[in-house]
């Protein structure tokens, strides 16, 4: 095989562009953490009350990102160096809660949303802030294929967390923490008096409110081009999240190998370019909105039933060849960039 070539692309829902021609200044700030860039647009109130408000969001972006790194020394790499070593590991209250909500999300996608196989996220070479392009070690691959083991495996008890099943079962939050993370920012900002506002961590956005009475207006990103595919308002708690194969990759022999990998398999999807959920407004909206698009990545032709099944009634799904799926839902509130694709189809 000749030499892979590294591709890393950032990703992100293209706000800033759609958030001009405002009546009113908005206030903007943004940082990078979760290893993306993170921003948040405040509407409706002065500069004085919004500032504050924003930065307290991201000083709680900030310690989601200490606490819960995956390769850096963190709570969660104690928690994960403890079970690989066989151990009981003694665990905070908001990780105990962390885990058997991840628990609860993963058993309802059939496993293919699975924050426990970050083992074998790190033998693909993912856990990094730079990306070899070289594939796994095929025995250690097969290694894990064997005697896989995910987040299922883990018991929690009075605080304490244990595991019945192999040294290979590590937690990774990477598919998890973001939209954990935009829950959060909604409250913080409702506690700050913010009624009106756009949260974005890399390509997971939360809208509250309007911009000066109107929908927040967000792109939702073209895989293999530059600028978005379509656009989409949000209403007031929506949250919408995307999936793609373009934001952390390598290339290998002419193909392509992205960050998002099959709990069955042990490989990543190769039939999937992006996908993209709308959830509505609830507690747990940028949860799902991060959450729900891996499994529906990951299932491929089988992502409708899915869907049903996670009652998610608004996806867009850019398959391998460029083609375009998206649900009735979804697709009466798209305004697709250049008309409407070639392959497209709409599913009930």
């Amino acid at each position: 095989m000749r030499p892979g070539r590294l591709v890393f692309v950032s990703f992100w829902l293209w706000i800033g562009a759609l958030a001009g021609c405002s009546r009113a200044p908005l206030h903007h700030q943004e940082s990078f953490v979760f290893g993306t860039r993170v921003e948040v647009w405040i509407a409706g109130v002065s500069e004085a009350q919004a500032r504050p408000a924003a930065a307290a969001v991201l000083h709680e972006f900030d310690r989601l990102h200490r606490t819960y790194h995956a390769w850096k020394p963190s709570e969660l790499t104690v928690l994960n160096d403890a079970l690989a070593a066989g151990q009981r590991s003694v665990v905070s209250a908001e990780m105990a809660a962390l885990i058997g909500n991840a628990q609860r999300l993963s058993q309802a996608s059939e496993q293919l949303f699975d924050p426990g196989i970050g083992w074998l996220i790190r033998l693909w070479g993912f856990q990094a802030d730079e990306i070899n392009a070289q594939l796994p070690d095929p025995d250690l691959l097969a290694e894990w294929q064997g005697g896989r083991a995910g987040i299922a495996d883990l018991r929690i008890d009075a605080g304490r967390v244990a595991s019945g099943a192999s040294a290979r079962l590590a937690l990774d939050f990477g598919g998890y923490l973001k939209g954990v993370a935009l829950d959060r920012a909604a409250e913080i900002l409702r506690e700050h008096g913010v009624r009106d506002a756009l949260i974005n961590i890399g390509g997971n956005v939360i809208a509250l409110g309007r911009k000066n009475g109107q929908r927040w207006r967000v792109g939702i990103q073209h895989p293999r081009a530059a600028g978005p595919l379509a656009i989409v308002e949000l209403d007031d708690g929506e949250a919408i999240g995307t999936s793609g194969d373009y934001q952390r990759y390598f290339e290998f022999a002419g193909k392509r190998y992205c960050h998002v990998l099959d709990p069955r398999s042990g490989h990543p999807p190769m039939h999937t370019q992006a996908l993209t959920v709308l959830i509505p407004p609830g507690a747990e909206a940028g949860t799902l909105s991060d959450v729900l698009s891996k499994p529906l990545f990951i299932a491929g032709d089988d992502w409708p039933r899915l869907a049903r099944r996670l009652a998610v009634a608004a996806v867009l799904k850019v398959d391998a060849s460029g083609g375009v799926q998206v649900t009735a839902a979804l697709q009466q509130r798209l305004e697709f960039v250049g008309g409407k694709p070639k392959a497209l189809a709409i599913v009930p």
